[in-house]
């Protein structure tokens, strides 16, 4: 989660650490496309994938305007539990929410990831158990299932779902102008290692191809990926980042600042090859935009 200290350097030098040519969601296999078929019926709903996306934040016609004008997104309103939602789609594929947060301590906008577990009750459990807070009780949205809002034991805020139904698209079936993948920057790695195993079964591969100690978590397939915060920095806060698939961030961050956005990190060379970056909504709402795959230009 963006807040008041975090500078764009911050962001810069956490993605000079991942800078070794393009690799991240390396990952996954040689086409970045997610492995394995789930078997289980709670894996057909998902189990250990993230599913959905919303956005918090005081101002959503401002953010309906710079996502759709920026991304290509159309909405849909919508009313879910008696306030006003809007609904992203992109090439007609559900994308996520943008709601209005009413809280007066939300100063700055978030966006809110949410992820599919077996069992909500024990997750929740889990979460407490584990020193997390529950920010929003588990709800039943009908249709859907239940879903519950906390903050894990580093203080990153997290949805969490129990799914009725089939999940939205994976890491490897995601168009462009569509969320296809997380990042956890943690204060603890260790720590955060151990809780999102024990929370939803992941395994953890260390990536041989990265400079720096980045863990691909795991669950049918990459679903994750998960690195330290340098100490140094710290005005970073433990949080999770999501990625929008894009053609090219270059042509998007050059119309950010107009649309009342800021840029966080422009893409750079030396960092994935000029392939990622970082901004703002008007309201501080942080979100990567990566091309992908990435290819290395020619010399």
């Amino acid at each position: 989660m963006v807040n008041s200290k975090r500078t764009t350097g911050a962001w810069s030098a956490l993605l000079v650490c991942l800078a070794c040519a393009g690799v991240f969601i390396a990952a996954a296999d040689a086409t970045g496309h997610a492995a394995a078929t789930p078997s289980t019926a709670a894996a057909a709903r998902g189990a250990g994938r993230f599913i959905w996306q919303d956005l918090v934040t005081r101002d959503v016609a401002a953010c309906r305007k710079f996502y759709g004008e920026l991304l290509g997104w159309e909405f849909q309103e919508m009313t879910r539990r008696g306030r006003p939602y809007l609904v992203a789609r992109s090439q007609g594929r559900l994308v996520g929410g943008i709601i209005e947060g009413k809280d007066p301590s939300i100063t700055r906008a978030a966006w809110l990831s949410f992820l599919a577990v077996d069992d909500l009750a024990r997750a929740v459990a889990m979460v407490t158990a584990s020193g997390g807070k529950v920010l929003r009780e588990a709800v039943e949205i009908r249709g859907l299932g239940r879903f519950a809002v906390v903050t894990d034991p580093q203080g990153a805020a997290l949805g969490l779902a129990r799914l009725e139904v089939d999940p939205p698209a994976g890491v490897g079936d995601s168009g462009v102008g569509q969320f296809f993948w997380r990042e956890y920057f943690a204060r603890d790695a260790p720590g955060a290692l151990t809780f999102y195993r024990n929370l939803n079964g992941y395994e953890a591969r260390l990536s041989e191809r990265a400079q720096v100690e980045y863990h691909i978590l795991e669950r049918d397939g990459p679903q994750a990926g998960l690195l330290p915060i340098p100490k140094e920095f710290t005005g970073v806060t433990p949080n999770w980042l999501p990625y929008v698939r894009v053609a090219d961030p270059q042509p998007l961050v050059a119309r950010v600042e107009s649309l009342g956005g800021k840029v966080l990190l422009p893409p750079q060379p030396g960092i994935r090859d000029g392939s990622v970056a970082i901004i703002a909504d008007p309201t501080g709402g942080a979100v990567a935009l990566q091309k992908w795959p990435i290819v290395k230009e020619s010399s």
